[in-house]
């Protein structure tokens, strides 16, 4: 019950309690009214400004396990990668050169995944540069395990191969070693026989006696058979497979036809002395994804190391060809 208010009544000279009305009363009420909701604003915008309410501690204890786990995340992903390259390198610079494989280029290994928009979903957000980061660095190594994974497809099948590859690439000289006289001219810059100057011998030249047997040096098929009485007259081009292909020049007699299989060791011609040559010998030539190389790196099956340390000094010493 609310306090009674009195007033001095200087006529009577008495106390009398003030009597108000019902506006008084209402005012009353509705500024006590306004005022206490005032004060309880007052006090939840600084409660809720500088204290935390359970439900926020919870969910601030949830958000710094998910940004612990998304770091966590992170570094296990880095270590993913940094195995991932080294699966990589083991690939492109031992598998695929035990195979004879050409390495994946990189340009291909780390290709990128999707574009500038896929990422958009995760902006404006508190931490959208960590869940970007996490997000690109699953996307790039997802592609890269894709891509390594065709790759060791790939060495899986050349390794099912590995037999009949072994058999196609050249491995064996292509005249018999009681049939060779000498190897007169190695591969490389030498001097030309008839116009005596230095020219590029993108071979190398048996020196046999005519008519002896000439063997093709790996499995694979007679691609090419040319007679001619000029340049390096009679020639075959075999193609091996896996980026090789072996010429044989000069030839008296052709012995296979175009198209023909032929295995490692089976005579294809005769040493002759055909086209521009000044005496019987077998010119021979490799040839690797269109490129030719030196021969004398494929001689494995025939020599031993000594002779073949042997037959790369000798290799070295400039000479004439006689083609």
């Amino acid at each position: 019950m609310g306090r009674t208010k009195y007033i001095f009544n200087e006529t009577t000279q008495t106390y009398e309690p003030v009597k108000r009305s019902a506006a008084q009363h209402f005012f009353r009420l509705f500024l006590f009214m306004v005022s206490s909701v005032a004060v309880a604003t007052l006090i939840f915008v600084f409660s809720i400004t500088f204290f935390e309410s359970p439900k926020e501690k919870i969910m601030e204890r949830e958000l710094s396990q998910y940004k612990l786990q998304f770091q966590i995340m992170n570094n296990r992903l880095d270590q993913m990668q940094a195995l991932l390259d080294e699966l990589s390198d083991k690939d492109d610079n031992i598998y695929r050169v035990i195979f004879e494989a050409e390495p994946i280029p990189k340009s291909i290994r780390k290709a990128g995944y999707g574009g500038a928009d896929r990422y958009a979903k995760l902006e404006g957000y508190e931490n959208s540069m960590l869940l970007k980061q996490t997000a690109e660095k699953l996307d790039k190594i997802a592609s890269q395990i894709y891509v390594q994974s065709k790759s060791f497809e790939d060495v899986y099948k050349l390794a099912r191969e590995k037999e009949k590859m072994l058999r196609s690439i050249p491995g064996i000289q292509p005249v018999k070693i009681t049939d060779l006289k000498r190897i007169s001219s190695y591969f490389g810059w030498r001097i030309d026989p008839i116009y005596k100057i230095k020219k590029y011998h993108s071979g190398i030249d048996f020196s046999s006696p005519k008519g002896s047997p000439v063997f093709a040096t790996g499995d694979g098929v007679v691609k090419k058979i040319r007679h001619s009485r000029r340049g390096y007259g009679n020639t075959i081009t075999i193609d091996h497979g896996y980026g090789y292909k072996t010429f044989y020049a000069h030839l008296s007699k052709i012995k296979v036809k175009r198209g023909q299989k032929i295995k490692r060791g089976e005579t294809i011609g005769l040493i002759g002395n055909t086209g521009k040559s000044t005496a019987p010998h077998l010119h021979y030539e490799i040839i690797k994804n269109g490129r030719k190389i030196n021969p004398i790196y494929y001689f494995f099956n025939d020599l031993s190391p000594a002779q073949f340390d042997e037959m790369l000094e000798l290799s070295k010493i400039p000479n004439q060809s006689l083609d």
